[in-house]
């Protein structure tokens, strides 16, 4: 017996909790639990539902093929163990969070790899005994820096990449390689602060709150759909490096609980928007 994810969006329609509810009952599929959502300005429809059984993945999705309106999209996930590759520059409180979390069960993934355009963070990697590749940018250019990145993330063929305080604007050649699979930590409550040095920015302007955003990468910077967001209070009192300090806490709660999300199947992406069941 298997426990898999169905993801399901396609053109609002009535009837299409049924319609989907009574396929995988016909299908003998234990339905766990099932959440659902409409966005009626775009006139879409959300579903995800956790199914447990004996599974004929090519049936099933043909079955719901026939039962959906065109315009319909729809993929089965395993609900086991995700595998991810890490990427940084120099910073090691997001890294050291997610080693922490992964060794240690707070959070079911497989750290396949980590790496880095500096050799500043191999130490702690390779303390949980997990491979880190240093790939520096001096003397490449950013797309021949890129390439021989995605030579090495592709040969643990991930199911995510994470950007864990990787401080390298990343080109399209990049994002189409692994589309809608890079996560981002920004260090900023986006829109807010776009780029480098937010807190100083967030100093500059005399912000009373910080923050950090999750988010999958576009070619935009800064700018892709948005999974999780979290704020602290701050006051005068706080200088620019003193807020830096206390965003790092943010950062990597944020980036961890995000991450989380993605990896439970818990976030679908449209246009440039997401949709993220509790």
């Amino acid at each position: 017996m298997e426990r898999k994810i169905l993801l399901t969006e396609c053109p609002d329609a009535k009837g299409l909790i049924s319609s989907i509810t009574n396929i995988c009952a016909k299908h003998q599929l234990n339905i766990i639990k099932n959440n659902e959502f409409v966005d009626n300005d775009a006139n879409r429809f959300f579903m995800r539902t956790v199914l447990e059984g004996y599974f004929n993945d090519q049936t099933l999705l043909a079955d719901l093929d026939g039962a959906l309106p065109a315009g319909s999209t729809r993929r089965l996930e395993s609900a086991g163990r995700k595998r991810i590759v890490i990427m940084v520059t120099k910073e090691a409180h997001c890294l050291g969070d997610l080693l922490m979390k992964a060794v240690y069960g707070d959070m079911d993934v497989e750290i396949a790899a980590v790496v880095g355009n500096y050799d500043s963070l191999r130490t702690l990697t390779e303390k949980f005994d997990i491979p880190f590749h240093h790939i520096s940018h001096v003397d490449l250019s950013r797309e021949e820096h890129e390439q021989q990145v995605i030579k090495v993330v592709q040969q643990y063929q991930p199911d995510y990449v994470v950007l864990a305080k990787y401080m390298r604007i990343l080109t399209p050649a990049f994002v189409e390689a692994f589309s809608n699979k890079i996560l981002n930590i920004h260090h900023s409550f986006l829109p807010a602060f776009i780029g480098a040095k937010p807190y100083k920015q967030a100093y500059d302007r005399g912000v009373k709150i910080i923050g950090a955003t999750a988010h999958f990468v576009n070619n935009d910077l800064d700018e892709g759909p948005i999974v999780e967001q979290h704020v602290i209070h701050v006051d005068h009192t706080y200088s620019a490096e003193e807020m830096a300090k206390a965003g790092r806490d943010v950062e990597k709660a944020v980036l961890s609980k995000a991450l989380q999300q993605v990896l439970d199947e818990k976030v679908f992406v449209y246009g440039n928007r997401t949709v993220v069941f509790r």
